[in-house]
């Protein structure tokens, strides 16, 4: 199992909006550069972004912003817009273990409760870190000269 990075460009996406946004017209074009990624992906990236409400977008003159303060953007947020995590949860259990078998007929039943209280664990934390997070370490290396 792994996250997509999905989730690190939308991050890297909030991020960028955030840090330009008061600078100069952030476009898609600019974050695909900046991302280092195809611009196909990003936009679609952004288009979760926009569907989960956490980004807006116009042709005009202002482009891309927030749709709410950075300190208001958990990972939670990020994670549930581009991971579409459904209502299987993060692991999927593989579909046939074998019922002669006593690991393959009871190993659903010993996994499940354990699975969910480590998803249940990893959201908890996603909920604590905001994006203003991000950006406050990267000002921080900035500042450094990195």
């Amino acid at each position: 199992m792994q996250i997509t990075s999905k989730f690190t460009i939308a991050i890297h996406i909030i991020t960028a909006i955030d840090y330009f946004g008061d600078t100069m017209k952030v476009t898609s074009s600019f974050l695909a550069g900046s991302v280092g990624a195809n611009p196909v992906i990003v936009r679609n990236v952004m288009g979760n972004l926009k569907a989960a409400g956490l980004i807006e977008t116009s042709q005009g003159k202002s482009g891309i912003r927030l749709a709410r303060k950075l300190d208001k953007i958990t990972f939670y947020d990020v994670y549930r817009a581009v991971e579409c995590v459904d209502d299987r949860g993060l692991f999927h259990f593989h579909e046939n273990p074998s019922i002669r078998c006593p690991v393959g007929r009871n190993i659903h039943r010993a996994l499940d409760g354990k699975l969910r209280k480590v998803q249940d664990a990893m959201e908890a934390e996603l909920r604590r870190i905001t994006v203003a997070d991000v950006e406050s370490d990267i000002r921080k290396e900035v500042a450094a000269g990195h």
